[in-house]
């Protein structure tokens, strides 16, 4: 008579299968958050330099610099503020007002604080 006899795996293979997942995870974890922060950096580049070429064509327009990015907004420039990637508010931006009289935006820059991975501060891009 054959005797019908239910295997599963030991504790120890079990062990070896959950050491491997780690190891594999300890190695792919580090590559993707560095993908993640390089896909933030360049969203942070297209994000500013596209904001600057709609200041640059509503001065086109208008003859005079937006007061707020909101203006850009309410003027349907552009359909929403632009959100910093970095710090993923779009709050935060640091805005560089004209000198002359009537002020206006002139440009932009990120509030975050820190290194990009070239080495530069966020807040002088």
């Amino acid at each position: 008579m054959v005797s019908l006899r239910h295997r599963g795996f030991t504790l120890i293979e079990l062990l070896v299968v959950l050491a491997l997942i780690a190891i594999l995870a300890a190695i792919v974890t580090p590559q993707y958050l560095d993908r993640v922060q390089e896909a933030r950096e360049v969203a942070l580049q297209q994000n500013l330099h596209e904001t600057r070429k709609i200041i640059d064509q509503f001065y086109k327009d208008k003859q005079r610099y937006p007061q707020t990015l909101n203006e850009l907004v309410e003027l349907r420039y552009i359909r929403a503020l632009p959100i910093d990637p970095i710090t993923q508010q779009s709050s935060t931006w640091k805005l560089i007002k004209a000198d002359a009289a009537g002020g206006g935006i002139i440009d932009l820059r990120s509030g975050a604080t820190g290194l990009a991975k070239n080495g530069s501060h966020y807040a002088s891009w």
